[in-house]
């Protein structure tokens, strides 16, 4: 078979490939544009995709292709019309970076919560050393122990943060479709009025784009703690910019955008020196481990499909 693998790069340069490259003729290119992509999907049975977007126009090139492997979890990149009416087959990889997008989600809560960037700057700065004084108390922080952390959306990791969550003593709320026994579940609008800290973990689709919007923002609790680790067009970013602005949100953590990377216009530019601000390149899937599971999977995704089998198989 045809492998053409065309954005490895995003994996990281010391990720193992040979999973992939060991089933078939495989070529793999670090980065590709919407121009290269035509001519590279040509002869291609398989692609390997991650942030590249798979339109209608770049797939009428592709005139051998079976399969679509995206090596994530979400798959909005890819136009399902067009591989549904051509026999095109697509795979993603669930839950492979459950733990590491957790991670950094409770790492940016704590961090934005204990005002660690501020702290951190008082004393690089030599401004601790220039006191005199042993201790500094300001910006005054709390513990998260007995607050409200709202969790939006479902999944292994909504679950996961709502697992850590409980962990340090917070009241979770959980907003998603099914039931979730364990916690207490909440409509949207009354869980970000009640929260302290709210994280998102919903997929980009036309039911949730846009939905945390400056009317919701509004009906969020003075100060609190948003955390965007799902898609940036979840989010209205410039009313989430402008809350930060106006101290409507007390911290903001954010690792994805609405068009990646981020340009200098983008209403974050705005707000990236402040010390209650967190913003990442994209990079809460990515620990090592996780990354190293996604290929396994893709790889394994790829002999299923060979053999029949449905595995991960989203059309």
């Amino acid at each position: 078979m045809k492998i053409v693998i065309l954005d490895a790069a995003t994996w990281g340069a010391d990720i193992d490939v040979t999973p992939l490259t060991s089933l078939g003729e495989a070529t793999v290119y670090p980065s590709t544009t919407p121009i290269e992509a035509r001519e590279r999907l040509i002869d291609a049975e398989v692609v390997v995709v991650n942030k590249i977007r798979m339109s209608a126009e770049t797939l009428s090139f592709a005139k051998q292709l079976r399969l679509i492997c995206v090596s994530a979890t979400g798959y909005d990149n890819i136009d399902l019309t067009y591989c549904r009416l051509h026999g095109i087959a697509i795979c993603n990889v669930p839950a492979y970076c459950t733990d590491s997008v957790a991670q950094v989600t409770l790492s940016m809560a704590l961090a934005l919560a204990t005002h660690l960037f501020a702290y951190r700057g008082f004393v690089h700065s030599g401004a601790y050393t220039r006191s005199g004084v042993a201790n500094r108390l300001v910006p005054v922080f709390h513990e998260l122990a007995g607050k409200t952390w709202g969790v939006v959306g479902g999944g292994s990791i909504g679950t996961r943060v709502a697992e850590l969550a409980t962990a340090l003593g917070c009241r979770v709320l959980l907003c998603r479709r099914q039931r979730e026994e364990r916690y207490e579940q909440a409509e949207l609008e009354p869980l970000l009025a009640a929260s302290d800290i709210v994280s998102l973990h919903v997929p980009l689709s036309p039911s949730t784009r846009g939905m945390l919007d400056s009317r919701r923002i509004g009906m969020m609790k003075d100060g609190a703690i948003l955390i965007n680790v799902a898609r940036g067009a979840v989010t209205d970013e410039a009313a989430v910019a402008a809350a930060v602005l106006s101290g409507k949100l007390g911290g903001l953590g954010v690792d994805v955008y609405d068009g990646e990377p981020f340009r200098a216009e983008h209403p974050f530019s705005r707000i990236v020196h402040l010390e209650n601000v967190c913003l990442t390149p994209h990079m809460a899937w990515g620990a090592a481990e996780a990354r190293a599971r996604c290929i396994d999977t893709i790889a394994r995704n790829i002999r299923a499909f060979y053999e029949g089998n449905g595995q991960n198989r989203i059309i």
